[in-house]
């Protein structure tokens, strides 16, 4: 469902799929070829939500900001790159995330993380607030901890993942232009 919160109403770029069962409300944007999967909550209520083209947010996962108040000055917004997989019941709340990025099924991701471009964060893993993750490497832990460095097959891989996410979400709106989901 999509809807309004406070007269800011969620942004879809081109070829976005939001499957039926999610939640995306409030100050949203979702680039072209995004795709939001079942049971999903995506709420830019106080404080806004950007997530970049090609970007993946599958089944169970939970998107949040931090409001503006005294211990967050200005709140923390939730920013995604582009070509960006977040794997199955994720929690990301406040933070950045650059492009070219796997986030592991069950990781969480906590307020003021910046994590560079070309980085995967191992299923799992607890990203403490305002730890900062470098392009290039794999994360893994609780909290999260360097293990090694990326190999070109996992850059690879990375990319890979985000594109078949588009594939499958392409499938989704043939079937609902077909009448298959109502």
């Amino acid at each position: 469902m999509i809807r309004p919160y406070r007269g800011r109403r969620p942004r879809l770029s081109t070829g976005v799929w939001i499957d039926p069962s999610a939640q995306v409300v409030g100050d949203v944007e979702l680039g072209a070829d995004a795709s939001v999967w079942p049971l999903v909550a995506i709420r830019g209520d106080v404080n806004a939500v950007r997530i970049g083209a090609r970007t993946n947010v599958q089944d169970l996962s939970v998107l949040h900001v931090t409001h503006d108040g005294p211990y967050s000055p200005g709140g923390v917004p939730l920013v995604i790159g582009d070509d960006v997989t977040i794997g199955h019941h994720v929690v990301l709340h406040a933070c950045t995330i650059g492009s070219r990025v796997l986030v592991g099924m069950g990781a969480i991701v906590m307020d003021r993380v910046v994590i560079e471009d070309d980085v995967l964060v191992a299923a799992g893993s607890v990203v403490p607030p305002g730890k900062h993750l470098h392009s290039g490497w794999l994360y893994r832990g609780a909290p999260a901890q360097p293990a090694r460095a990326l190999t070109a097959a996992e850059r690879e891989q990375l990319l890979y993942s985000a594109r078949h996410y588009v594939r499958l979400k392409n499938q989704y709106l043939e079937d609902a232009r077909d009448g298959a989901v109502s």
